[in-house]
């Protein structure tokens, strides 16, 4: 008769813990590591490239090191001084009237008392969804000054032709004009988030207390929706300093560099002239005032708290 054989499995090592134990921390990296590698390719290396680039001349395929030379001449240039100013008077104009507008716009499209919520909602959000290309085309033709349809309304009322496009002054406006086109309803949608999350017994409250709508606007629906304004501010600013599409199609810069944004000076030198160094040098520039101004409106709207 035969004996049966009684097989016992090994007792796990120390070993086999450790490794099992280093597989399971390693996991979450290894599913993680696609992104990464793609995040450095892509993100990384192009900023620490370009850092580096700002401190040598390279044009093409030439390179040299030359410290803050590329700063130095930068900061003596009058054109990236004046694509500044231009930006800054865009920047002072159209983002308070943008918000201001954006801010009606959603306060009418949380009333209740209107019929076809919906349809008024994704009309005023439409003009963001349309290609920036496409739109400042149809601006350059609305602008025009011999047959586009602001100067033909303007001249039923007697008002004469205006050269919206080779003016400093109404080029200025032009964009102005067009920028507030599109971004008020964006806005306006998230402003209105911001207004439905406001409980209805605040102002009902306010409301039996004798306030007006005028006093429960701007001292219960403002100070609560302070956080949404400033992420909108915040926003909008950001975006305007990059600036580039609409004064690129409507005027190309002009006229005598009356509507040349930072973005495009960074443009000219970098695919135009193929001064890299030059080119990124005020692309970090731009960027230190884009954090610096974005850091005092955070700032300046905790009531001077610094």
């Amino acid at each position: 008769m035969a004996k049966s054989v009684l097989y016992v499995h090994p007792k796990p090592t120390r070993a086999l813990f450790q490794r099992s134990r280093l597989a399971k921390q390693a996991a979450p990296y290894l599913f993680l590591s696609p992104f990464v590698v793609i995040f450095a390719i892509f993100l990384i290396y192009p900023i620490v490239k370009s850092l580096y680039l700002s401190f040598t001349s390279a044009e093409g395929s030439v390179s040299n090191w030359v410290g803050i030379s590329n700063y130095r001449n930068l900061l003596m240039d009058y054109a990236f001084w004046q694509s500044l100013l231009n930006t800054a008077i865009i920047l002072g104009v159209q983002v308070p009237v943008m918000l201001f507008l954006g801010l009606l716009l959603a306060v009418a499209l949380n009333a209740k008392f209107i019929k076809g919520l919906p349809f008024f909602r994704l009309a005023v959000f439409l003009p963001v969804l349309i290609d920036a290309v496409t739109y400042s085309i149809v601006f350059s033709y609305m602008f025009n000054k011999q047959y586009g349809i602001l100067n033909y309304i303007l001249g039923l009322v007697g008002i004469s032709g205006i050269d919206w496009l080779h003016s400093p002054l109404w080029a200025r406006i032009a964009i102005i004009i067009a920028l507030t086109w599109r971004w008020t309803g964006y806005n306006a949608i998230i402003l209105l988030a911001g207004l439905q999350s406001i409980p209805d017994s605040i102002n009902e409250a306010a409301e039996m207390d004798g306030a007006g709508r005028v006093a429960r606007f701007f001292r219960i629906t403002v100070p609560m929706i302070k956080p949404i304004l400033l992420f909108c501010a915040v926003v909008s600013t950001i975006g305007t300093l990059q600036l580039f599409t609409e004064p690129y199609l409507l005027t190309h810069g002009g006229p005598a560099n009356a509507t040349m944004t930072p973005v495009m000076y960074i443009y000219q030198f970098a695919f135009q002239s193929f001064q890299f160094g030059h080119a990124s040098a005020a692309a970090y520039v731009l960027t230190t005032i884009v954090a610096v101004l974005s850091y005092l409106q955070i700032r300046i709207s905790r009531a001077g708290e610094w």
